[in-house]
């Protein structure tokens, strides 16, 4: 990928380039402008963009493959997508719909592999198995109901249970070295894991609109000021960071895709939504080796259960990464604070976000996350010995001198204020649009990039809803995500097809097609011609 500060539009005269119209304005360069703005350019080829990233590259925030787990997030391992009731019911709901939503991101990608965009899959994906290990007759007894739930559902078909030691000791060596034997320990296990470098994928994604001249990217440029005009296009004005000059541009549409910064922009944006909401940033870090034997022995994703009363965010998990192409060992993740909201951000940014209209919503949120509060004061009170001891109870024979902390990426969690109940934390992703559908704000975290086609195409469907009911869009959006409007949870079939597909193309585990289908899996036609 090539960086570039002045690209078509700032090599014009002043007076062409100033005030000019594009199409699209895309705020930030991470993972979720980039997944938009592709889309887009399928759709519409000759549309303008325009993309702002602050920094001197792009995915150097969230989407960094550093910055987050880089897990496939499809509810295989994932506890807290299936949450217990205080009654011990489990609920799988959200885990059904977190997991078709990974889907279509597969989907997606496969197109951009199969039609030749992205030449290397393994560069951005790879099979890593997914696992939920936990320990003590109480959570042993969950992850049996837990397993008992999704597997009685065809989307988890080949997830498999257990409680035997040798078994477990098969599937990840590392967490029953050293461990009782007479401890209660369960496991599920699914082969059809991904471990997705997300930092990889956006360069790619930022390679195939750099190709159309219609797009342009800007580094070390930020968005300062937002106004809306009175005939409904946006003024947008940027400052060039390395030049300090300023250009002001008129756009049709602007996506604020900015991570912890979006809030901060879609409250300049002064668009009447963007006052029932507020931020409050959590850091993350993590337990990383590169010791080969370690890395060698450990080939898995291994999601534990939260400690009671403690809030989803806080998971452990210990994972197999591929970053740039090498192999490591993450634990964690361990909250940090800081008051700004991005890892190369402000200490002012919390501060500058607070309002007259979210100030109440702010307060009461922290009144009633009695939970939160407890949970980070004791995560900033931890020393290497507690992180240490946190990793041996996933890996017993773990040794503090093969391990070093990382500080992973800043999340901004949503603070909604909801009529008649006042503010309330959302963890989670949210969009945020103007009522005429000209402006969008995505803001929060988790499951994030995983389910970034999913997102976007919520995004189209809102903001494009005209040309989305046109049959050449339509078309267009098939070709790319064949499932499109269609449930895997009620056509087994299709998701069996999608799994064979899409696991070809991106060449991932092929146990599936070994079961499923002794000569070959279906290419994307077939799956197009199964949904009509």
């Amino acid at each position: 990928m090539k960086k570039v500060s002045g690209q078509k539009g700032f090599n014009q005269p002043n007076s062409e380039r100033d005030n000019a119209l594009v199409d699209v304005v895309l705020i930030g360069g991470g993972i979720m402008s980039a997944t938009l703005g592709t889309f887009i350019q399928q759709l519409e080829p000759n549309w303008s963009i325009e993309m702002f990233e602050r920094l001197d590259d792009v995915a150097q925030e969230s989407s960094n493959g550093w910055n987050n787990a880089g897990t496939g997030h499809s509810s295989l391992a994932e506890s807290n997508y299936t949450p217990e009731t205080p009654d011990g019911e489990v609920k799988i709901g959200k885990a059904i719909d977190i997991y078709e939503q990974f889907q279509l991101s597969r989907q997606f990608w496969a197109y951009l592999v199969e039609t030749g965009l992205i030449k290397n899959p393994s560069s951005f994906i790879n099979s890593v198995p997914h696992m939920s290990f936990v320990a003590g007759e109480n959570n042993v007894e969950f992850l049996r109901k837990r397993f008992k739930l999704l597997s009685s559902k065809a989307l988890f078909e080949g997830m498999v249970y257990s409680e035997d030691f040798e078994q477990l000791t098969s599937w990840a060596p590392l967490l029953m070295q050293g461990r009782d034997p007479q401890q209660p320990i369960a496991a599920t296990r699914s082969r059809f894991g991904t471990d997705i470098d997300f930092g990889a994928l956006n360069r790619h994604l930022i390679d195939i609109l750099s190709s159309n001249q219609n797009f342009s990217l800007k580094l070390q440029h930020q968005v300062q000021t937002l106004t809306q005009l009175a005939d409904g296009t946006w003024k947008v004005t940027v400052r060039d960071l390395a030049s300090q000059t300023k250009r002001t541009l008129h756009a049709k549409y602007v996506f604020i895709g900015a991570g912890g910064a979006s809030l901060t922009l879609l409250q300049k944006s002064g668009i009447p939504e963007a006052k029932n909401y507020g931020g409050f940033p959590v850091g993350g870090q993590f337990l990383v080796t590169d010791n080969p034997e370690i890395v060698k022995a450990h080939q898995a994703k291994v999601y534990g259960k939260a400690p009671v009363g403690a809030p989803p965010m806080s998971v452990p998990h210990m994972d197999t990464r591929i970053i740039d192409g090498k192999q490591v060992l993450l634990f964690g993740p361990f909250a940090s604070f800081s008051s700004k909201f991005l890892k190369q951000g402000s200490l002012l940014d919390l501060f500058g976000s607070v309002s007259a209209s979210n100030l109440l919503p702010m307060t009461q949120v922290g009144l009633k996350s009695f939970d939160l509060i407890k949970y980070l004061v004791g995560q900033l009170l931890q020393s290497n010995d507690d992180r240490i001891k946190a990793l041996r109870e996933f890996y017993p024979e773990a040794d503090a001198k093969d391990w070093t902390l990382l500080q992973a990426g800043q999340r901004v969690q949503i603070i909604k204020n909801v009529p008649g109940s006042g503010g309330e934390l959302h963890l989670g992703s949210e969009l945020v649009h103007a009522s005429d559908g000209s402006l969008s704000a995505l803001l929060g975290a988790s499951p994030g990039a995983s389910v970034s086609a999913s997102i976007m195409l919520q995004l189209l469907e809102r903001c494009f809803a005209k040309q989305m009911a046109s049959s050449q869009w339509q078309q267009k959006i098939k070709q790319m995500i064949p499932s499109y409007g269609s449930s895997l949870e009620t056509n087994p079939e299709l998701n069996q097809q999608i799994l064979l597909a899409t696991s070809r193309t991106l060449q991932l585990s092929q146990d599936l097609v070994e079961i499923r289908s002794p000569d070959h899996p279906p290419a994307s036609e077939d799956i197009i011609a199964a949904v009509n």
